[in-house]
């Protein structure tokens, strides 16, 4: 492989924002299962690939939503074009003698629910990072958020329990006249070690 261009590391990661604002500006269904169909593609532990998404994008399912989130988090919200809820599958593994050469592992998961849940969390987690450059890849802007009760949004849209939300994500066209400041990231030195 070779490296990706300065114009693909920019929009990416060096120039790209999370985004507080957006444009009225729709982003269509093909467009939402072309940011999955890339994002699928990145690596997880065995393949597991845990994570399940919930796009809202009428009003109604937005309101939804409402209730569950932190007050800074509302209004940005209810104006984003699409909200996805990034979720775990606490089952996953009932998949693995479909995507995995071995399918004992299904038994493996099964018989450790620990294993099963810290597998899912991270993975779904990971995932859902992949979701958020394949929008960024295809010209779209994110806002991914903590800001909400994790409980409230299961309660509404996953009551079964299967479920599990990780956290949200605006996604859509950005308004640039709503992006905050650039914030400090760390040095090297602070956050990595050679050894």
């Amino acid at each position: 492989m070779k490296p990706v261009s300065q114009d693909a590391l920019a929009q990416l990661f060096l120039s790209a924002r999370t985004q507080n604002g957006w444009l009225d500006k729709p982003v269509s269904d093909q467009t939402l299962r072309e940011i999955y169909e890339i994002a699928k593609m990145g690596p997880t532990s065995m393949n597991t690939q845990p994570m399940r998404v919930l796009f809202l994008r009428s009003p109604e399912a937005k309101q939804r939503l409402a209730p569950a989130l932190s007050p800074g988090n509302l209004d940005k919200t209810m104006l984003a074009p699409v909200t996805a809820i990034i979720a775990r599958d606490t089952k996953f593994y009932e998949y693995m003698p479909e995507i995995w050469h071995n399918p004992a592992a299904c038994d493996n998961f099964a018989a450790n629910p620990t294993l099963a849940q810290t597998t899912a969390q991270r993975n779904a987690t990971l995932q859902g990072a992949y979701l958020m450059l394949a929008a960024r890849a295809l010209g779209l802007d994110c806002g991914p958020m903590s800001g909400f009760n994790a409980a409230k949004v299961d309660a509404e849209f996953f009551p079964d329990g299967r479920y599990q939300t990780d956290f949200l994500c605006n996604i859509g066209y950005g308004d640039p006249s709503k992006i905050m400041q650039r914030q400090p990231r760390h040095p090297f030195e602070r956050a990595c070690q050679l050894l």
